[in-house]
């Protein structure tokens, strides 16, 4: 039986592609080549673009908050996971462990309670002992 390796999606890479950045194509062939059902996203991450979309950017781009979510949960097979409460002592250890601010060590936290790969442009994340890799990593291994 295969095992296909499963994916959190960091919020770099979302943002990267619903602001259409520098990376966005790279973003985009990722998001093409990777069945969605092999996608996952932190309710962290989706919190997170919701905030940039409408308060830190001052681009107030609702729409694109609309369509991320219409798109990815409601017509689309990506799933969105959570942490417990109690999973903030993992998050606290992996702060220390791996020297991470909060919002890494979410992301990061939600990979290893999940058994998910994280994919991320994120240096902070270029550490020993953390399971990740970029899209083009992922693209080039096809």
């Amino acid at each position: 039986m295969e095992t296909r390796e499963k994916f959190l999606v960091d919020t770099n890479i979302w943002l990267e592609r619903l602001l259409d950045q520098d990376k966005s194509e790279i973003v985009s062939k990722f998001l093409d080549l990777v069945p969605a059902n092999q996608i996952f996203v932190s309710d962290f991450t989706v919190h997170s673009i919701g905030v940039i979309l409408t308060i830190l950017t001052k681009l107030k781009k609702l729409d694109i908050l609309d369509k991320i979510v219409t798109d990815l949960f409601i017509h689309g097979q990506v799933e969105q996971i959570t942490l417990d409460t109690i999973d903030i002592f993992d998050i606290i250890s992996n702060i220390e462990e791996f020297n991470l601010d909060f919002d890494d060590s979410y992301q990061l936290t939600v990979s290893q309670k999940f058994d998910l790969t994280l994919i991320t442009f994120d240096k902070d994340f270029n550490v020993k002992g953390i399971k990740k890799k970029s899209p083009e990593e992922i693209i080039q291994a096809q």
